[in-house]
């Protein structure tokens, strides 16, 4: 690894602004959230020639993220907008209501149902906005739909009366009770996945067992010489839903649908389910996902979704779509979204990949960066850039057509990759967070990253895990909060237990490039004279600790770290000898707060380049 010395562009690709690197190795930059001139961003910043997906699940689990191959982490208290790693537990997501709109919005636009022009698959990069007219239109349909009573929906309503006069007709229902007609009502897509059985696809549903329990609730109590009290207490909604059940199934057919009751509902299910074909592509190592969904009518979909997931290569078709979605959605300058910018941002990753063998536990698309393509028809629409690592899947950034806004597919390809941990843990059971990069409680842009419940956020001290919920209250107050101490002052320290966890522990060395920015002659033994601008270190670091640490120190025993020099690998202990004062004066602080902002474990694994 090596110290970054120059101005880097931010995670987000866009400048953060002016940049200054201090004697450390830290950059001080404007403030690319608050855009405030007298405001300031500090980070620490290095350049990965190599790095193992292990390695840097443990840098991520310490505040890293990456953009290309240069690797920061901001100094969060010095930060006036202090971003917290966010991460969710993949099993444990819940939808919100938006988010669920997002899915019917685009299953409707598959099935042809949501009256949209996207852009033709011509290739052309001119794009087109949907008119205000269009829009009034989509809002008209929408609410026609969900006024529509379907046949089959009235079909089902005389059934179950049916069934109801089968049980007065016995005698088993009081005769002149007052009830209305059963009704059946479509169960919308955000209830589905809450109520659905296995993998049936529940449809329609009648609540009719209430209002007829209480039919003869009333009936009971207007007639002494009718049903008895303990017959009364028998026929509950539930009871009343099991006995409809019954007698449903000798009225006839349900149009091939299974019928159950569910706490005094009775729910009509598909027979149809949603099924996901995977292939193998030809390139080998990718996979490719077809989304497939039998519409409730049963007619074959008018588009159809390919999801792809590829290694990260440069491919032009992914740099034209990046330089539409960046000019036209954040409008950046054209010299920033050239073919370089673009590599060097999305493409290079000093990720080392990680093969899937019969020996281990991995996704079987293994481990490292990669693009993740969604296609309609053939036509590209979004590159969602990741990173698959030993524990989760770390989202780096999303860029799509401007043309298919309307899909809102920044959520939809955030719950599609939440739906990719899932399916994988199967295969790699270690594999069961998704991590969205960083949050920034006081940015109002970035708040959305909290809609995907339960997220957990970074401590920046003790690197534990606490869940948002509990760190919202203090972050309302101020930007920059040591979240682990707020679990420990309200005495949750059951939930804190369960989000925490400890770094992975050793992988396998890594060799990282260094650049200091100076010769090596300055720290060999041919050295010049001492400089006087090197007493403008940090305060809180005295001069001799640099030289006299002490040894049984964990914070300034930077004996073992590792280091690269001409091809060789040595611990610092036993190259210190032949550094002259001066050489030691300028290495030594980078040295420290690289093992600070590393940890110690790492520190001594990983190689800290010298060139």
């Amino acid at each position: 690894m090596s110290l970054k010395n120059d101005a880097s562009s931010s995670h987000d690709g866009r400048s953060n602004g002016a940049s200054i690197i201090d004697d450390h190795g830290r950059r001080r930059s404007t403030c690319g959230y608050c855009k405030s001139p007298a405001r300031s961003s500090t980070s620490h910043g290095l350049s990965a020639e190599t790095l193992t997906v292990y390695d840097y699940q443990a840098l991520i689990d310490r505040g890293w993220r990456r953009s290309g191959s240069y690797l920061y982490k901001h100094e969060m208290d010095k930060t006036c907008c202090p971003p917290y790693t966010i991460r969710l537990k993949a099993s444990d997501f819940v939808p919100t209501k938006e988010q669920q709109r997002v899915s019917r919005r685009l299953e409707r636009f598959l099935d042809g149902k949501l009256d949209v022009q996207p852009r033709e698959q011509t290739g052309a990069s001119s794009s087109r906005e949907v008119s205000d007219a269009r829009r009034k239109t989509f809002g008209a349909a929408k609410s026609e739909e969900k006024n529509k009573v379907e046949p089959i929906m009235d079909d089902l309503s005389k059934k179950i009366d049916q069934a109801v006069q089968l049980y007065i007709q016995s005698g088993e229902f009081p005769s002149d009770m007052q009830i209305p007609k059963a009704s059946v009502k479509k169960v919308l897509c955000a209830r589905r996945k809450k109520l659905a059985e296995g993998t049936e696809k529940l449809l329609y549903t009648s609540n009719i067992a209430f209002p007829i329990a209480a039919a003869i609730k009333r009936t009971q109590k207007s007639e002494k010489g009718g049903i008895n009290s303990a017959e009364g207490n028998r026929l509950s909604p539930e009871t009343i839903s099991e006995m409809l059940l019954s007698a449903m199934h000798k009225v006839g057919e349900t149009h091939d649908m299974s019928i159950k009751v569910c706490k005094g509902h009775i729910n009509f299910f598909s027979a149809a389910k949603d099924s996901f074909s995977r292939g193998a592509n030809s390139t080998g190592g990718s996979e490719t996902l077809h989304a497939k969904k039998d519409s409730e009518n049963h007619q074959a979909r008018k588009r159809k979704l390919e999801i792809h997931l590829k290694r990260s290569s440069f491919d032009p078709e992914e740099h034209e779509l990046y330089k539409r979605y960046q000019l036209k959605v954040h409008n950046d300058k054209p010299e920033h979204v050239a073919e370089s910018s673009y590599r060097r941002f999305l493409v290079d990753s000093p990720l080392i990949d990680v093969q899937p063998s019969g020996d281990e536990k991995l996704p079987p698309c293994g481990f490292g960066s990669f693009h993740q393509q969604y296609r309609v028809d053939g036509l590209l629409i979004a590159v969602g850039v990741v990173d698959i690592l030993p524990k989760c899947l770390s989202s780096v950034y999303l860029f799509w057509d401007p043309d298919y806004a309307f899909l809102s597919l920044g959520k939809y390809s955030a719950m599609q990759e939440i739906n990719w941990v899932i399916e994988n843990q199967a295969h790699c059971p270690s594999l069961q967070y998704y991590y969205l990069g960083y949050y920034i409680h006081s940015c109002r842009k970035m708040r959305y990253k909290a809609a995907y419940c339960p997220s957990e956020l970074l401590c920046p001290l003790r690197f534990q895990w606490v869940p948002f919920e509990i760190a919202r209250p203090m972050l309302d107050k101020k930007p920059y909060v040591i979240l682990s101490d707020i679990a420990i002052s309200q005495n949750q320290c059951s939930l804190l237990a369960g989000a925490s966890e400890t770094l992975a522990e050793p992988a396998a060395s890594e060799h990282e490039d260094m650049e200091q920015g100076e010769t090596n002659d300055n720290f060999m033994g041919c050295s010049d004279d001492e400089d006087e601008d090197d007493d403008e270190m940090d305060e809180t670091e005295s001069e001799d600790s640099h030289i006299e640490s002490d040894p049984g120190s964990k914070d300034n025993d930077i004996n073992n770290i590792l280091i690269g020099l001409y091809g060789s690998q040595y611990r610092y202990k036993d190259m210190r000898q032949i550094i002259t004062p001066v050489g030691r004066k300028q290495l030594e602080p980078m040295l420290q707060s690289y093992r600070k902002v590393v940890g110690d474990e790492l520190s001594e694994r990983m190689v800290y380049e010298i060139n």
